[in-house]
């Protein structure tokens, strides 16, 4: 109840101040588990995740500096979120996520951990690799663009709606995490998950990933899935 009176009350205040577009949304299953991996260009992208989801069960994980924000530790907790901390590793909150995605649950996360300073691509942590080969659940990789929160404190104030991009790419897995060598799977699952969330947007929101040659390679395949069949 309280999930759908938060997501109810989103959906009319964004609709008021945005134009919100979304590509590959069939991409998003109904039902049984999933991660959902997208940048994280400012405040409004938690918001979208929980807003425009239809389902019920989907994961939330908070850093737990809000937990002391009067606002935001009533939200997280109405909402059964899971307060992380970003300073080290919550192997107990990582088991409680790993718990929920078992039961079938859908999760929202940004592997850079936090907003992007450039507002563009910054380096990913491990976090998001590890949870999708523990859990061998399928990744959706989720590209935006028009929430920097320079974009959207300036259209507000000169009262300009946003202009909200969304794109949803196909789902893909990574496999178990090997035995030997933990550290450098983790660091190349990180990769071809950033690497497929920066195929999703803009050059100029690449960032870090913009040279990458998996990039390169995923960039190539679209274009020639898009090119019409030889005659």
């Amino acid at each position: 109840m309280v999930l759908q009176a938060v997501r109810n009350t989103f959906r009319l205040g964004l609709k008021a101040i945005a134009n919100v577009s979304i590509a590959g949304y069939e991409h998003v299953p109904q039902e049984g588990a999933a991660i959902m991996v997208m940048n994280h260009l400012g405040r409004l992208d938690a918001m979208l995740a929980v807003g425009l989801s239809e389902r019920d069960d989907i994961i939330l994980m908070i850093a737990d500096k809000y937990n002391d924000h009067p606002l935001w530790s009533r939200l997280g907790n109405s909402l059964d979120a899971i307060w992380l901390n970003r300073d080290e590793a919550d192997f107990q909150s990582l088991r409680e996520v790993l718990k929920r995605l078992k039961a079938g649950g859908i999760l929202g996360i940004a592997p850079e951990g936090t907003r992007s300073t450039s507002e563009a691509l910054a380096p990913g942590k491990p976090g998001a690799a590890y949870l999708a080969a523990r859990s061998g659940v399928p990744i959706l990789p989720v590209g935006v663009h028009g929430t920097e929160d320079r974009v959207v404190s300036d259209r507000l104030h000169h009262l300009q709606r946003l202009d909200i991009q969304i794109n949803i790419g196909e789902p893909f897995t990574l496999p178990p995490i090997p035995r030997g060598d933990r550290d450098a799977f983790l660091a190349q699952g990180t990769d071809e998950i950033m690497c497929r969330i920066a195929a999703l947007l803009p050059p100029v929101y690449r960032g870090v990933y913009a040279e990458h040659p998996r990039l390169f390679e995923l960039l190539q395949a679209a274009e020639t899935e898009d090119q019409p069949p030889a005659s």
